[in-house]
């Protein structure tokens, strides 16, 4: 493939630029716990510090740790096509060939949910047959104390996403957030992002699949509504790519979100040097990272319509939250390590790339509040304390109330 070149590349962002990614293909996963992939194997917006080498990149299976031992519930599978079990806060189990607890009603554009299972107490993962993305994909959802399937209620939702190499069971799997929303009358929805930058790709002006952002705000959003009770009153949050992800939706969707929180995120695709370092991180799994938003000269306007920064003015309805570490070793960081670091040096780029997205949404107008917070590099101990210290507020601007 091709290599495109921002010629607008600062010289510091050169030097990093070249630095980082021989790191890439270098670094270990360090602290990080095993990460599985998905059915989709396509390109991230930015490294997490936890890339596996290039060359081993390929579909794995997710693994899914034993419910024995948990806390669980002693419940079946639910039935997506029309046997019944028992869902929680129901009181009674569903009966065969009634319909009970069948999830049958399909999004817009036809995707539907083909299985339920339970992972432990209150926590189930859906599979979802997408068209927009032409393959099923998994969704992890956390339920509310009080919810059942025929509560004559809706719920405030959450949507939380992960990073780039990860998926849809990172935030169960890396903190405790099953607990912490245990706590609210929430219901909070972990839907796989594969390596897609959470965007409807490019693919040279012709779309099409994969659409990420139409798997996201259509048809996983519509099929929570549908089948689980899902409510209007939402917000949205992510760490690293998934950052990016989450402003970009709440600005693209505007109302759509009433709260946004983004943890160590590019939040400025179009900053001096970016360009060129999303280009070469999304690249070296192999695939054209062009295809995403296509070249950031030639088709500037595409990247402009999905970068945070220049969509800042259409979240002036939305309170946002933005954080990031400023790439030197910190108080969460087990195994400092050396200077050069993935962790260090990736973590040094988000915190630029943010402030740049901080002073546009201050000038703007945008309710924002952020912390950057000095020492920390780009790792789990942060995202887990950047969660905690947002979550009642993001509950409060959603009328989740705590138990």
């Amino acid at each position: 493939m091709r290599k495109q070149v921002d010629r607008s590349i600062a010289i510091g962002s050169i030097v990093a630029v070249a630095v980082v990614p021989s790191l890439l293909v270098l670094m270990p996963w360090q602290e990080f716990d095993a990460v599985g992939a998905n059915s989709v194997p396509t390109p991230s917006t930015a490294s997490d510090g936890q890339l596996a080498p290039a060359a081993s990149r390929s579909p794995r299976s997710t693994p899914e740790p034993s419910p024995a031992g948990r806390d669980t519930l002693p419940l079946p599978d639910i039935d997506a096509g029309g046997g019944g079990s028992r869902d929680p806060g129901s009181g009674s189990g569903g009966r065969a060939g009634t319909g009970r607890n069948t999830f049958t009603a399909t999004a817009d554009d036809g995707a539907r949910i083909t299985a339920v299972k339970w992972r432990g107490k209150r926590q189930i993962d859906i599979s979802v047959a997408s068209p927009a993305l032409g393959s099923t994909q998994k969704v992890r959802v956390l339920l509310p104390r009080a919810w059942s399937t025929s509560a004559p209620r809706t719920w405030p939702v959450v949507f939380a996403f992960h990073g780039g190499e990860d998926t849809y069971v990172s935030w169960t799997r890396s903190t405790d957030i099953a607990k912490v929303a245990a706590r609210y009358d929430v219901l909070v929805a972990l839907p796989e992002g594969s390596n897609g930058s959470y965007t409807d790709w490019y693919n040279d002006g012709r779309g099409g699949i994969p659409k990420w952002e139409t798997f996201h705000t259509q048809e996983v959003r519509q099929l929570l509504e549908r089948n689980f009770r899902a409510g209007s009153a939402r917000a949205v949050m992510g760490l690293s790519s998934g950052a990016q992800g989450a402003l970009t939706y709440a600005a693209r969707h505007p109302g759509m979100y009433r709260y946004a929180a983004a943890y160590s995120g590019v939040l400025s695709m179009l900053s001096p040097g970016i360009p060129s370092l999303l280009l070469y991180i999304n690249s070296s799994n192999g695939q054209d990272a062009s295809k995403i938003w296509g070249d950031p000269n030639r088709d500037r306007a595409n990247w402009a319509a999905h970068d945070p920064a220049s969509l800042a003015a259409r979240l002036r309805t939305t309170r946002v939250h933005v954080s990031s570490g400023n790439g030197s070793p910190g108080p969460l960081d087990k195994n400092k390590g050396a200077p050069w670091d993935i962790r260090y040096l990736s973590e040094t780029q988000v915190e630029r790339s943010s402030k740049d997205f901080a002073a546009r949404a201050k000038a703007a107008g945008v309710p924002l509040t952020t912390n950057f917070y000095g020492p920390g590099s780009h790792t789990w101990g942060y995202w887990k304390r950047e969660m905690h210290a947002t979550w009642p507020t993001m509950m409060s601007t959603i009328g989740a109330r705590r138990y």
